[in-house]
């Protein structure tokens, strides 16, 4: 439970970090493409860099000769990654497809 939680925590601060950043560029008035497109630049190389380094700091563990300690080794370096790919693709593509009806719909008012 404490390695899932963990695992879960970093993929949720990945993803408030994405989302702070976007939602700043978002309010400076830029549409949502060029939003993301700096959000990545900044954040996102943060946020990728720090999930393959925590990866990669934790595969080796899936060497152990404990089983407890290998198959950990493999859960959070899978969550690690996943987590990281959900917060700078997944977390993104909702963005666009939440928001987009909303910019359609006033533009429609207009």
């Amino acid at each position: 439970l404490p390695v899932i939680a963990l695992g879960v925590g970093i993929g949720v601060d990945y993803g408030i970090y994405i989302y702070s950043k976007l939602a700043h560029y978002l309010k400076q008035g830029m549409d949502l493409e060029s939003a993301y497109r700096e959000t990545l630049k900044t954040t996102g190389k943060a946020v990728a860099f720090t999930g393959i380094t925590l990866a990669v700091g934790v595969i080796f563990w899936a060497f152990s000769s404990i089983k407890f300690q290998a198959d950990m080794g493999i859960l959070l370096t899978f969550m690690f990654l996943w987590n990281m790919i959900g917060a700078l693709w997944l977390l993104p593509a909702l963005g666009a497809f939440l928001l987009k009806p909303d910019a359609a719909r006033a533009r429609q008012k207009s």
